[in-house]
């Protein structure tokens, strides 16, 4: 059981690529104990490379979230389909490194979906994450969630 008292599942696919290429990690979030691991159609995806928006940003059921990363996506705009971009690789530049950028799209996405909350993935993030690395993972994560709610004006859950 993680936080929020939800079980999770975690399945993760790392090739040659990891950096920059079509990677993916699938996450079962329920209630209970997951039965079936694999993600059939994601309710929500997060998009920080055109490669893996080419292999999987067309995969999300109808109603879901997409989160892209604008700097590093073309995308289209789709009327079944949340789009929100945010800027995460320029946001943890910002910060000084960039390569916290996945953590400020976890801020994001924890600001828009029901299935977490806010507190239990900061919580997750930063129980996971190099003791030495933890402030900047917080202010990482927090940027991300001031994205969302001040700079787009997402109304968060």
């Amino acid at each position: 059981m993680i936080h929020d008292g939800r079980h999770a599942v975690l399945i993760q696919s790392y090739g040659p690529e990891a950096r920059g290429g079509a990677c993916s990690a699938e996450v079962v979030i329920s209630s209970s104990p997951a039965t079936y691991p694999r993600v059939e159609r994601p309710e929500v995806a997060v998009i920080m490379s055109q490669e893996a928006y080419e292999k999987f940003g067309h995969d999300i059921r109808k109603g879901g979230i997409l989160l892209v990363d604008p700097d590093l996506v073309e995308y289209e705009e789709r009327d079944d389909v949340r789009v929100i971009p945010v800027p995460a690789t320029r946001i943890a530049e910002r910060l000084g490194r960039r390569i916290v950028a996945n953590v400020v799209m976890l801020g994001a996405l924890a600001a828009v979906w029901d299935k977490v909350s806010v507190e239990g993935m900061r919580q997750a993030v930063l129980e996971s994450v190099p003791p030495h690395t933890v402030d900047l993972n917080r202010r990482a994560f927090e940027e991300g969630v001031r994205y969302v709610e001040e700079v787009l004006h997402v109304k968060t859950k």
